[in-house]
């Protein structure tokens, strides 16, 4: 069997991306945009069979702010996917996942990026399980209500909240697959004892490789797989490589600043000059190969066990893409670098996807209905 017949055989699943946040700014789905990582003729081009697309919203909103634009976001991947009935469809579980690949159609998933739009409120988690929301990544660059994030200087609760409990026992009960990237090193340990059910993170690296606080350690890769759990590694490349991070850092501060003030003044050709510059520095960045993506899964792997080992990209919520891979269109060139470095074909298949779907039907069969 060749690289790209497994590829296509093969169950191939992203466990995170921000496209929703691209999509309420105006990205067509339907066509191959020339920009951004994620449309659905490049999914379909990437061989991708199933995607979660993460319901992002920072912890920066306000309450209200938060609860509507991720009720904004939703309903605008709603009708993405309405104007390609036939070629892409909600999926809900992974029953229905696998009977779209079956038929030839993408299966989009959705995931929300930090808890904060149910607002200390079970009601609300309740309501987003019935939209669609399949995982909750507990929190993201700030203290929630849920738990104290990786990202926060100063922590808040020490770890999970009384109601970041109740939320976790809560999403057990549903069916809701606990994330644990972005949060506390503390907050993670607090997880595993407190879910009944394995936990992912959906788009995190080693930390052995790459220094970097959202990253795992060994210890938590570990920790992780005893309870069942998988490691969807990132592909931002500042997460990948602390060389190239350390370069990067600054360039990407420049450029987000830039990026603010071209959001808010599109028609002043001053800060329109000043954007594209900070962006074009920002690119011109030597970027790590795409080949460092498999070394994180190969270390991850060696720690692990290749069945608590994935891919979540991240795509369309980082800057940059590792170079070869600018886009999911070019996602088989992961298929074909772990089959040059001889993983088996059973193991390519664990960590194209099996792997996170094994959690997910576990999560599902644990749930009280």
């Amino acid at each position: 069997m060749t690289a790209q017949q497994l590829h296509n055989e093969a169950f191939v699943l992203d466990s995170h991306c921000d496209t929703p946040s691209r999509i309420l700014e105006g990205r067509n789905m339907s066509v191959r945009n020339r920009d951004g990582h994620v449309d659905f003729p490049r999914m379909k081009e990437g061989g991708v069979d199933a995607s979660f697309f993460a319901i992002y919203t920072s912890n920066f909103l306000e309450n209200d702010e938060c609860t509507r634009k991720a009720f904004q976001m939703i309903a605008s991947v709603y009708d993405a996917i309405d104007d390609n009935y036939g070629e892409v469809a909600l999926a809900k579980t992974v029953n229905d996942a696998r009977n779209l690949k079956a038929k030839g159609v993408s299966a989009v998933f959705l995931g929300m990026e930090n808890g904060a739009p149910f607002q200390r409120d079970l009601r609300l988690l309740r309501l987003f399980y019935r939209l669609g929301i399949r995982y909750v990544t507990l929190t993201h660059a700030g203290n929630n209500e849920i738990c104290d994030s990786c990202a926060a200087v100063e922590k808040k609760w020490g770890g999970v909240s009384p109601f970041g409990r109740e939320v976790i026992s809560e999403m057990n009960r549903l069916g809701m697959i606990v994330d644990v990237s972005h949060i506390s090193d503390d907050s993670f340990y607090d997880v595993l004892k407190y879910s009944r059910a394995p936990v992912v993170a959906t788009h995190s690296c080693c930390r052995a490789l790459a220094n970097h606080p959202r990253n795992m350690t060994d210890r938590m890769i570990k920790d992780l797989a005893a309870v069942g759990g998988v490691i969807q590694i990132n592909f931002y490349p500042a997460f990948l490589n602390d060389s190239y991070a350390e370069k990067f850092w600054p360039l990407c501060d420049a450029f987000d600043a830039a990026e603010t003030d071209f959001k808010k003044n599109p028609g002043d050709s001053a800060v329109r000059s000043s954007y594209e510059k900070a962006k074009k520095e920002m690119e011109a960045l030597k970027r790590p190969s795409y080949k460092v993506i498999i070394d994180h899964v190969e270390h991850a792997v060696n720690i692990a066990g290749p069945e608590h080992v994935g891919l979540g990209s991240d795509f369309d919520g980082i800057e940059t893409c590792p170079e070869g891979l600018e886009d999911i269109s070019r996602m088989e060139m992961l298929t074909e670098e772990m089959f040059s470095r001889g993983f088996s074909e059973h193991d390519i298949k664990l960590i194209l996807g099996e792997n996170f779907l094994r959690v997910f039907s576990e999560v599902e069969n644990l749930a009280i209905k």
